[in-house]
C-alpha cells in the first residue's frame, strides 16, 4: 500500500509541482486574453474598415445620385419651365408710394430747464447776502442755459423744416418719375399692339431676361428683330455648350485602391441627352415668347439657336447654328409642351432642324436670320466681351445704350456674379439684374445705369434707394460716366447703396479684363490713359475727360506740394487736420497733422498758409507719400476752446480748392455740410489707384464725440 512522503523532501516536491502548476495557470491564462485582445482588436478593425467603406461607399452613391439630379433637372428643363407663370407687363409697374417721412432724432424737441435744479443748496451758516448773492448766481446760470436751450430748439425747428421740405421735394420727384415710369408701360403697350417694332424687341427681350422658367446656369445671349408687315419676331439665341451633360454616368468607391471611379457615360448618351436639352431651350423660347404676347403682337416666330465656338472646318471662332425653328401662333398653341418629346416636337411636329451631331458642332441650315428682316437689330449680351476679343476700345458716351447696359452686365460677371440685363425703363426701374453668390454679403443687386455727362443728382440716388425696397434686393448700384455730388454721397451713407463713378467704372473694366474710355481723349481702362501721372494733369491735353467729372479732379502727383485750401460759411471756428493711412487706419500719431503736429516726419503733408477766400489750408506730395500709404483723409473739427458749445449746423457752402505749388486752381472740390450735435465731420479723402494716381472721394460721416472719437475711428488713441 502506497503512501505520500511526509518527510521534507515530499513537502518540498509537492510544493514545487503545486507552484509549476499555478504558474502553467498563469500562463495558459495570459494566453488567452492574449488571443481574446487580438479578436477583439480584429473585430474593431474589420468593423472600422467596414465603416470607412460605407462612408466612402455612401459618399460615391451620393455623387451618382447628384449626376442624375443634375441629368433629371436637364431633361425636365421644359416641363419645369412650363410650370412658372407668364410675364406680364404688370410686374413692370411700381406703386406710388414712397418711403415714408422719417425726421429721426430732428423730431425730438430741444428738452428746457427746469429752474430747481439750479437752485442753491439752503443750510446753515449761509448770511442773507450770501443766499442771495447765490440765488442770483443760480437764476443767471438758469437764464444762460434756458436761451441755450431755446436757440438749441429754434434750431431744430428749422432744421425740421428744412428736411421735411426737402422730403416734400423728393417725395414729389419720387412719385413723379414713379407715375413717370407707369406712363412709360402704358404707352409701350399701346405700341406693342400697334406693332413698333423697337418696342416689341424691347418687351420680349425683357420677357426671356426676366423669365424665372429660364435656368440661371444656360446663356442668355440673343440678337432680335421684328417684321412688322409679317409680325413676325426673329431670334439668334445662344445654346450652352455640350459640356452641359455630364461626362460621368455613376461613381463608385473602389476599396482596394481607396479611390473613387467614375463609369464613362456612353458618347451616345451624352449626344441624346445634349440633343434633347438643345431641342427643350428652342421650345422654351417659344413658350415663353408667345406666354408673354399679351398684345396679340405676334404671328409667327423664328429662333435660331446658336454656340460661339471654333468652327470645325475652319478652325476660327464662328456663331455655329445648331437648331433652328420656325413656328406659328396657331401650330404653337396646340402643343401640349410638358408630355411632348421635345426632339420629336421641334423635329417633326414644328419641321424645325436640329443637329445629327451637336457634340463635334455639325451646324444646320439658319433659318430667317435677324439681320435679314431689313430692320435694326437689337442685340444682347456678349457684345463687351467681343469687343474686348477683337481689341476695341469703345467710348462709352457713345455706346448704344442698351451696349452699355450689357458692359456693366458682363463686368458683373467677371466679378463673379450673375447678372442679366432687364429692358430699359425709367429712372426709378432696374437696367442689371445680379446675384452675389458670396455668403453673408451676397443676394441679389439691383443695378442703374446712367450715361450721363454732367453730375448725377441726388434725385436717382433716392430713386434707386426706393427701387431696393420695392423689389426686396440686398443692395443697390447706381453706375454712370459722370460723377456724384455731396449730397448723393450724403445720402447713401449708410444705407445699402453704391455709387460707382465713372473714373471708378474704368478701373473696374480695366482689373477685369474688359474694355471702355470716356469720351475721345478719356482714359481708357486698357491703360492708354495718363499712365503714372494724374487726371488732373492729363486734363489738360484732354477736355471731354475734364469735363465728366469736374468736381472731382486728382492731385498733380510730383515733388512739389499741392495746396489744398479749405473754405466754407457760417461763423464756426474749425481745426482742418490730415492723416495718412493704409484703409481707414492712419499710419501712426505722426501721421496725423494738425496744430500740435504740424507736419508728418517726411514732410510729405504739413499745415499751410491759406489765402483767401480760404479759411485753412493743408499742403501735400502726393508723390513723397510712403509706399504704404493708400489714402489721404482730411478731417475738420469744432475748436473747443474757442467754442465750446458750437456744432457743425453752421458749417455750410463747403470746398476743398486743388491748387498746384505756383498758386493756380486745379479744380473745385466740394464736401458735405454739417448737422446739429456732430463737432467733427470727414470732409473726403484722397486714395491712390492701382494706376498711381489719385482720385477724390466724398466723405461725410460726421461724429458727435469730436476728434478724439474721429481719430479712434483711424486707430488713433488720444486718451
Amino acid at each position: 500500500m502506497s503512501r505520500r512522503s511526509s518527510g521534507p523532501a515530499g513537502i518540498w516536491a509537492e510544493a514545487q509541482r503545486q507552484h509549476d502548476q499555478a504558474r502553467l495557470a498563469q500562463q495558459r491564462e495570459s494566453e488567452r486574453r492574449q488571443r481574446a485582445y487580438e479578436r477583439e482588436l480584429a473585430r474593431s478593425q474589420r468593423e472600422h474598415q467596414a465603416a470607412y467603406r460605407r462612408h466612402r461607399e455612401a459618399e460615391a452613391r451620393g455623387q451618382t445620385e447628384q449626376i442624375e439630379a443634375e441629368v433629371a433637372r436637364l431633361q425636365g428643363m421644359l416641363a419645369a419651365g412650363c410650370r412658372t407663370p407668364a410675364f406680364r407687363m404688370t410686374v413692370m409697374r411700381r406703386p406710388e408710394e414712397v418711403q415714408p417721412f422719417d425726421p429721426g432724432a430732428l423730431a425730438q424737441p430741444v428738452p428746457m430747464p427746469e429752474l430747481r435744479y439750479f437752485q442753491p443748496q439752503t443750510g446753515w451758516g449761509l448770511t442773507a447776502g450770501r443766499r442771495e448773492r447765490a440765488e442770483r448766481e443760480a437764476h443767471a446760470r438758469y437764464t444762460e442755459a434756458w436761451q441755450t436751450a431755446q436757440a438749441a430748439e429754434a434750431r431744430r425747428r428749422q432744421d425740421l423744416a428744412e428736411y421735411r421740405a426737402g422730403y416734400d421735394r423728393w417725395a414729389a420727384e419720387q412719385l413723379a418719375g414713379i407715375r413717370a415710369h407707369n406712363d412709360g408701360l402704358a404707352a409701350q403697350a399701346q405700341a406693342l399692339r400697334d406693332g413698333d417694332p423697337d418696342a416689341v424687341v424691347d418687351y420680349f427681350s425683357a420677357a426671356l431676361y426676366a423669365s424665372a422658367a429660364w435656368p440661371q446656369e444656360l446663356p442668355r445671349q440673343v440678337a432680335a428683330a421684328y417684321d412688322s408687315r409679317l409680325r413676325e419676331l426673329v431670334l439668334a439665341w445662344e445654346l450652352p455648350g455640350f459640356g452641359i451633360v455630364p461626362q460621368a454616368k455613376s461613381v463608385r468607391f473602389v476599396a482596394s485602391t481607396d479611390e473613387d471611379r467614375e463609369t464613362a457615360r456612353p458618347v451616345t448618351q451624352r449626344r441624346a441627352l445634349y440633343r434633347d436639352a438643345l431641342a427643350q431651350c428652342l421650345l422654351l423660347v417659344l413658350r415663353e415668347v408667345y406666354a408673354a404676347d399679351e398684345f396679340g403682337a405676334l404671328d409667327s416666330v423664328v429662333v435660331n439657336g446658336f454656340v460661339d465656338d471654333h468652327d470645325p472646318v475652319t478652325g476660327r471662332q464662328a456663331r455655329l447654328v445648331l437648331a433652328s425653328v420656325t413656328a406659328a401662333r396657331g401650330t404653337f398653341q396646340g402643343l401640349h409642351l410638358e408630355q411632348v418629346s421635345a426632339v420629336d416636337c421641334l423635329v417633326e411636329g414644328l419641321r424645325g432642324q436640329l443637329s445629327a451631331r451637336p457634340d463635334q458642332l455639325t451646324a444646320v441650315r439658319p433659318g430667317r436670320l435677324p439681320e435679314e428682316v431689313g430692320a435694326d437689330v437689337v442685340t444682347h449680351g456678349g457684345a463687351a466681351a467681343a469687343a474686348a476679343a477683337q481689341g476695341d476700345e469703345p467710348d462709352l458716351f457713345a455706346m448704344d445704350p442698351i451696349d452699355f447696359e450689357h458692359l456693366v452686365a458682363e463686368l458683373f460677371r467677371a466679378m463673379g456674379m450673375e447678372a442679366v440685363t432687364t429692358q430699359r425703363s425709367g429712372d426709378g426701374g432696374v437696367d442689371v439684374e445680379a446675384v452675389d453668390p458670396a455668403p453673408i454679403r451676397g443676394g441679389r443687386i439691383v443695378v442703374q445705369v446712367k450715361r450721363y455727362r454732367n453730375t448725377v443728382p441726388p434725385t436717382a440716388v433716392r430713386d434707386l434707394y426706393g427701387t431696393v425696397q420695392d423689389a426686396g434686393a440686398n443692395k443697390g448700384v447706381l453706375v454712370t460716366t459722370s460723377s456724384f455730388g455731396p449730397g448723393s454721397h450724403r445720402f447713401a451713407e449708410g444705407k445699402p447703396l453704391e455709387l460707382v463713378s465713372g473714373p471708378d467704372l474704368v478701373e473696374l473694366l480695366h482689373r477685369h479684363g474688359l474694355r471702355g474710355r470716356l469720351g475721345p481723349g478719356g482714359a481708357a481702362a486698357g491703360g492708354g490713359g495718363a499712365g503714372g501721372r494724374s487726371r488732373a494733369a492729363a486734363a489738360s491735353r484732354a477736355p471731354a475727360q475734364a469735363a465728366v467729372e469736374p468736381r472731382v479732379p486728382s492731385p498733380r502727383t510730383s515733388s512739389e506740394h499741392n495746396v489744398l485750401g479749405m473754405s466754407w460759411s457760417g461763423s464756426v471756428v474749425l481745426d482742418v487736420c490730415a492723416l495718412v493711412c493704409t484703409g481707414s487706419r492712419a499710419l501712426g500719431d505722426e501721421h496725423f497733422v494738425y496744430f500740435n503736429n504740424p507736419q508728418t516726419p517726411d514732410g510729405s503733408v504739413r499745415s499751410g498758409t491759406h489765402t483767401p477766400p480760404d479759411r485753412a489750408a493743408v499742403e501735400v506730395s502726393f508723390e513723397a507719400l510712403p509706399a504704404s500709404a493708400d489714402r489721404l483723409v482730411l478731417v475738420a473739427a469744432v475748436d473747443p476752446e474757442t467754442d465750446p458749445a458750437a456744432d457743425l449746423a453752421g458749417f455750410t457752402d463747403a470746398r476743398i480748392r486743388l491748387l498746384d505749388a505756383s498758386g493756380e486752381e486745379l479744380g473745385t472740390l466740394e464736401v458735405s455740410d454739417g448737422r446739429p450735435g456732430e463737432t467733427a465731420l470727414v470732409l473726403g479723402s484722397f486714395r491712390r489707384r492701382p494706376n498711381g494716381d489719385w482720385d477724390f472721394v466724398a466723405g461725410g460721416k460726421g461724429y458727435r464725440g469730436g476728434l478724439a472719437d474721429l481719430l479712434g475711428d483711424h486707430g488713433i488713441d488720444v486718451a
